[in-house]
This record gives structure tokens, C-alpha cells and sequence, in this order.
């Protein structure tokens, strides 16, 4: 995250620049973008450390939710420079803008547009190889920050070139809008991990595998399966059935050959396995007094 601080620091300091020389809202929009993303920046780097932290007495599952917290901390900073963008363009509509020196302008955005368009994309392709949603969501932020500044470039050009001064504010009325998208983006992804949203594709993924171990006899069933994310971690749980004559460490060593499959199902992240062992009559084996859990993929096995 240090390179990435350094660059949104350069690059804040010349959008701010850019601003007070030409005194364009839709320059502005683009600063204060990139002065939301330097407090985003600084906190996804305290993420990633604070995630990297082993699981401890009070964590036992780890730290990795930081990293929705975080995701969604900068979701909620995007949302708040879109509305304070939205809010100063549909005033200098209303009283109009009062524009200098253009040209200074738009040639420091368009040099800075190229420098995040490089962050980006390292940002991005670092993320999804290391599988951290910490690095792709400031990515992404930097590319929202790219495409913004083309934006500008693009508006400001025409407002340059026609002396049509009202194309300014419309153009970061235009940018807040994408910004908003941005952060819903965000924000929706934050709180599908918070509130541990299952991927349908992993559950297919496990469920598929589980099926095939009852298929080769493997296995004689599953039920009370569940998984959930945090982080570049899969947490897995499931019961798995056994003929109830078969010894133990028979049954232990099969749980086994199973475990191997599902890990190998998330090649990218770091899976850890719980598996509760039971015969076949499980039902019968249960005292009186036993209340099975609610086993929320049993719609999906059918």
C-alpha cells in the first residue's frame, strides 16, 4: 500500500493545484475524489496489516472481516465527495461558474489520469492474485479516480475549446453520478461479506463434490452443510455419514479423502475443513432430548 499512498499523495496535490488555478467544479470533483481516496488508501493499508494479524483467544476465525469494514468505510467516503460534488455543481448551474486558465488545467488531469490508470490496474492484478479484497477495492477506487479524471479532461476540453462555461457543472454532475455507482458497488459487496453471503458457485462447487463421495461409496450421506468467506479464508463445515458398523478410524480416514477434495475445490484461498462424523442411522444414534440444527442448503440438495 506505501506506492499506492505515495501516488494518490502526488496525485491529490496536483488535482488540488488544478483547482485553484482554473477554478472548475468539475476539477474540483476530481480533487476531492482523490482527497477521500488518500484517508481510503491510509485505512485499507491499516486493513491489510491488522487481516495478516494471526487468529487470536478473542478472534479464533482471524481478522479477515476487516476487510468488508474497510471496504465499506470507503464506500461511505466515495458516497459522501459524490453528494458534496453533486450539491457544488447544481450551484454553479444555478449562479454560474467563473473559469480561468483552462488550459494549465486540463494539461496537469490529463497527466495524472495516466499515473492512476497505471495504479489501478498493479492495484487490481495484485488483488485478485493474492486474493485480497483489501487491494481490489482501493483499485478499483483508483480506477473510479481515472475514470473521473478522463472525464474531466474531457469536459473541461470542450468547455476550452467552445467557451460554453455551463458544460463545466454539468460535466461533475456527471462524475458524481458514476462516483455513486462506485460506492454502491462498494457498499453492496461489504455487506453481502458482513452478513456472510454464500457464493451460489462455491456451494455448487461443494455440494457437487460431496455428492460424488456419496456416488463412489465413499460416503454413505451429508447434511448441515455451510461455508462462508472472510477474507482469503474458507471456513467449511459439514456431517458427513457412515455405515455404523464401520470402525472409527476407517470413517476418519475416508473424512479425509474428502477434506482433500473440498480444499482442492479453493485452490486460491486457504480453506479450513471441520467435518462431524455420524452412522447412517443418524437419527436413531441421537438421544430424545437432541434438536438438529436448521440445515439451510437442504432446498438446494433437493
Amino acid at each position: 500500500m506505501g506506492p499506492s499512498l505515495r501516488v494518490t499523495t502526488y496525485t491529490m496535490a496536483g488535482k488540488v493545484t488544478a483547482t485553484y488555478l482554473t477554478g472548475s467544479t468539475a476539477i474540483l470533483s476530481d480533487a476531492a475524489e482523490s482527497v477521500i481516496h488518500l484517508f481510503a488508501t491510509g485505512f485499507a493499508g491499516f486493513s491489510l496489516w491488522y487481516a495478516a494479524t494471526p487468529p487470536d483467544p478473542g478472534h479464533p476465525y482471524g481478522h479477515g472481516k476487516i476487510a468488508y469494514f474497510a471496504s465499506a468505510v470507503e464506500g461511505t467516503l466515495i458516497l459522501l465527495a459524490a453528494l458534496g460534488i453533486a450539491w457544488t455543481a447544481v450551484r454553479d448551474l444555478m449562479v454560474g461558474a467563473s473559469l480561468q486558465r483552462l488550459d494549465v488545467g486540463l494539461y496537469l488531469i490529463a497527466g495524472l489520469t495516466l499515473v492512476n490508470l497505471a495504479l489501478g490496474q498493479y492495484l487490481i492484478r495484485t488483488g485478485r492474485r493474492t486474493n485480497s479484497l483489501v487491494l481490489v477495492s482501493n483499485g478499483r477506487h483508483v480506477m473510479t479516480d481515472m475514470w473521473t479524471s478522463l472525464g474531466v479532461v474531457v469536459g473541461v476540453g470542450l468547455v476550452w475549446l467552445t467557451g460554453l462555461q455551463w458544460l463545466d457543472p454539468v460535466v461533475g454532475l456527471l462524475v458524481a453520478g458514476n462516483i455513486l455507482w462506485t460506492a454502491s458497488g462498494l457498499l453492496r459487496r461489504s455487506v453481502y461479506g458482513l452478513l456472510d453471503e454464500a457464493d451460489p458457485e462455491a456451494t455448487k462447487a461443494l455440494l457437487d463434490e460431496l455428492a460424488t463421495a456419496v456416488e463412489e461409496d465413499l460416503i454413505a450421506g451429508f447434511h448441515q452443510v455451510r461455508h462462508r468467506r472472510s477474507g482469503d479464508q474458507v471456513w467449511i463445515e459439514y456431517h458427513l455419514m457412515f455405515p455404523g458398523d464401520m470402525p472409527i478410524h476407517e470413517a476418519h480416514a475416508r473424512s479425509h479423502q474428502v477434506e482433500d477434495r473440498v480444499d482442492a475445490l479453493f485452490p486460491d484461498e486457504d480453506a479450513y475443513v471441520t467435518a462431524h462424523l455420524e452412522p447412517r442411522r443418524h437419527d436413531e444414534a441421537h438421544p430424545d432430548q437432541h434438536r438438529e440444527p436448521t440445515d439451510p442448503l437442504r432446498e438446494v440438495l433437493g
